[in-house]
């Protein structure tokens, strides 16, 4: 539970019920959250205010509807890098945060190196992206792509409750 400047914050249960409750409803009001969590208004300020300076909530956002606002294709792709020297894995993830098609990539264990979820307009688009993304000469030896049907579950947030472990009282 590292703070920004290096100290160390503890979260406790009504610090998890907050984070939690902001996961699930990011535009919640202060007052509605205070009431939720069941404190008051300015010390729940202040939770939320430490959290953040902490860096344990990192923004608030929307949850889109991809689907009713235009027509995509999901991608997930194995990708494979070609040597597996500390800076090949660095030139690779510092090319890749430059590629808004790539929406999360994640370096595994197994018979790859990476896997990446992309989305795009459709199948041409797709590997239009794969090829900007082989000419950029980030390494890559190759790669193996998985298009999605449909999608049967989206995840709201993190099982906080599942997640961490806390102290008995």
């Amino acid at each position: 539970m590292k703070q920004r400047g290096g100290g160390t914050i503890r979260l406790d249960r009504l610090d998890l019920k907050i984070l939690a409750t902001l996961q699930a409803a990011g535009r919640i009001s202060n007052l509605e959250l205070a009431d939720k969590v069941g404190l008051s208004a300015t010390p729940c300020m202040q939770r939320v205010r430490r959290m953040e300076a902490a860096g344990y909530i990192s923004g608030y956002g929307a949850r889109l509807e991809i689907d009713r606002i235009c027509g995509n294709i999901v991608v997930f792709t194995e990708i494979t890098l070609g040597n597996h020297r500390r800076e090949d894995f660095l030139k690779f993830e510092r090319g890749i945060q430059e590629i808004p098609q790539i929406l999360n990539c994640f370096l595994v264990t197994g018979g790859y190196d990476y896997l990446a979820q992309f989305i795009a307009r459709d199948i041409h688009d797709y590997q239009t992206v794969v090829e900007d993304l082989l000419d950029r000469d980030l390494g890559v030896e190759k790669y193996f792509s998985y298009v999605t049907i449909k999608q049967v579950k989206r995840g709201l947030g993190y099982p906080l409750g599942d997640l961490v472990v806390q102290p008995e009282p």
